[in-house]
């Protein structure tokens, strides 16, 4: 590897390697190098707190759905949420084109505003930087945030065991497809809106069973399949997966089928995936689905203790296939 490619920012096996190779081989430590979605780190007190931060470089700007904003303060959340976190502080920096309308920029900050209250977090500091018209595409953000995670919560990709089931919050997919129907203009028969939006108040939720789960993850780039590769990954183990029982809107299926994509690896913004002890997978399925945010909920497959790093998709025909990891990029600046 020579020179960093588009593909070396989708999430997928490029990516995972470069931040092995260099980015965990330079800063290694016990919080970094379980690759979570976030760091959770003991404090001298005792107190465990969690930290996370995301860019966003997003194509346009505003979508159906959502925009920069939106997307900035739900990444950030959902990340330390994914952690175990119950998110409290985030801080927004902003890289801005000379030349941008301001009109946009108030559009942009007000909708982040509006999530962060939605999510119940404070924005208590942040940045501003302009620069020359050409060096930046339009505007681009960064949101860091803090939250404390509460005693006997331990959710980590490296927790999920054999027998555990595994379960999704919701339709896959329409992140995806509506940022690219945005971008190139290309109209769908069903409007497909970005599922964008916080998912800590339902992750609190189950997590009134700490004992339950064991690893959340939200499919964002890389999708579904990278993610739950990342997980047996880490946990060393195998994964069997059900695709009919895996929800995917029948417009976003269409459009997979005109454009060449894969539902499994299509990028999201508001869905997530629970690795939960199996004794608890009923009752965890129906906290989630009891909520606005994971009314669509299902339990899509298992944990298992064979093919260890691996996923297999049992398909709809009746074959079985190995899901892997998304091998490139199928579409840049997603999020």
């Amino acid at each position: 590897m020579e020179r960093i490619l588009l593909g070396h920012g989708a999430g997928g096996k490029l990516m995972h390697n470069l931040i092995k190779e260099m980015f965990v081989k330079a800063f290694g430590n016990p919080a970094l190098n379980r690759l979570d979605d976030g760091a959770v780190i003991r404090m001298s007190s005792g107190e465990r707190i969690a930290c996370s931060t995301d860019s966003y470089v997003v194509d346009p700007v505003f979508f159906r759905g959502g925009d920069i904003g939106r997307l900035s303060v739900c990444g950030t959340v959902n990340d330390l949420s994914m952690c175990g976190a119950r998110p409290l502080f985030i801080t927004l920096a902003l890289i801005i084109e000379e030349g941008f309308p301001v009109s946009d920029l108030e559009r942009i900050s007000l909708s982040a505003a509006k999530t962060a209250a939605e999510a119940g977090v404070k924005v208590v500091t942040g940045d501003l930087k302009v620069v020359p018209k050409g060096k930046v595409d339009k505007i681009f953000t960064n949101t860091s945030g803090i939250g404390t995670v509460k005693k006997g919560v331990d959710v980590s990709g490296s927790n999920a065991g054999p027998g555990d089931s595994v379960i999704l919050s919701g339709f896959m997919g329409d992140h995806e497809i509506a940022v690219l129907s945005g971008r190139a203009g290309f109209d769908l028969s069903v409007k497909i809106k970005s599922d964008c939006q916080p998912l800590n108040k339902i992750v609190q939720k189950i997590l009134c069973l700490p004992e339950a789960v064991r690893c959340l993850r939200d499919p964002t780039r890389g999708g579904l399949a990278t993610t739950l590769n990342e997980i047996c990954v880490s946990s060393n183990a195998g994964m069997e997966i059900d695709e009919a029982l895996v929800p995917v809107r029948s417009a976003v299926r269409s459009a997979c089928g005109m454009l060449g994509f894969d539902p499994f690896y299509l990028a999201n913004e508001g869905k997530f995936a629970a690795i939960v002890k199996e004794k608890y997978a009923g009752r965890i399925l129906r906290i989630i689905r009891a909520e606005k945010e994971g009314r669509d909920a299902a339990v899509i497959g298992r944990v298992v203790n064979t093919h260890r790093g691996e996923v297999i998709l049992r398909t709809r025909s009746g074959g079985r296939r190995i899901l892997g990891m998304l091998a490139g990029e199928q579409l840049p600046r997603i999020c």
